[in-house]
């Protein structure tokens, strides 16, 4: 599909400033970047509340206005703006999700070091411990849930990226998980 007429107006306003094109812009496509939030963050297994959503509904605009609309003026126009905004939007929010990830880890980290102090840091010896543990129960599990419990936990990818690599349906990964949990802390010492 083509741009559409009623699109190339809208995107033609907005680059030329027009007095409320931005407003009708953000009017027609708010719920598709909604469903793509939406989508994206189901497709990740995160938790979207409701000021979530918001902040990467504001992300995605943001980036669309950034640098006098260099985003919109890259369009060429040879599939819809729906379909380009889409994309867009995908990536916006893939790259929210993962810097807000890391903020919290980086906050976890530094909240542990300042509860722990200098005592309880973990040593170079305790990691690998830690690691030789992790490796030892994953082989003890069957090798489909050993390869989905490492892709989740260890590589962090979303229930949608291990049914791609495995083959699993996405609806059966969270019940593969639940029961190498359970083996796991059956087979882990106390």
């Amino acid at each position: 599909m083509v741009l559409s007429e009623i699109d190339r107006h809208l995107l033609d306003r907005c680059l030329q400033r027009k007095p409320r094109a931005w407003e009708d812009f953000v009017d027609r496509f708010l719920g598709l970047v909604i469903h793509v939030i939406q989508h994206t963050a189901q497709s990740r297994s995160v938790r979207l509340t409701p000021e979530l959503r918001d902040d990467l509904a504001a992300d995605v605009f943001l980036a669309l206005l950034e640098n006098d609309f260099a985003v919109l003026r890259h369009f060429k126009g040879k599939c819809s703006l729906a379909a380009y905004l889409t994309v867009v939007a995908r990536r916006v929010v893939v790259r929210s999700l993962m810097q807000r990830k890391a903020q919290a880890a980086t906050l976890g980290d530094a909240a542990a070091q300042a509860t722990d102090g200098a005592a309880g840091k973990r040593t170079e010896e305790d990691r690998l411990i830690s690691r030789d543990e992790a490796e030892r129960l994953l082989s003890l599990l069957e090798s489909q849930e050993a390869a989905v419990v490492r892709m989740y936990h260890l590589e962090e990818k979303s229930y949608q990226e291990i049914s791609q690599a495995t083959g699993i349906p996405v609806n059966s990964i969270g019940p593969i998980l639940s029961r190498a949990r359970s083996k796991m802390r059956r087979l882990s010492p106390a």
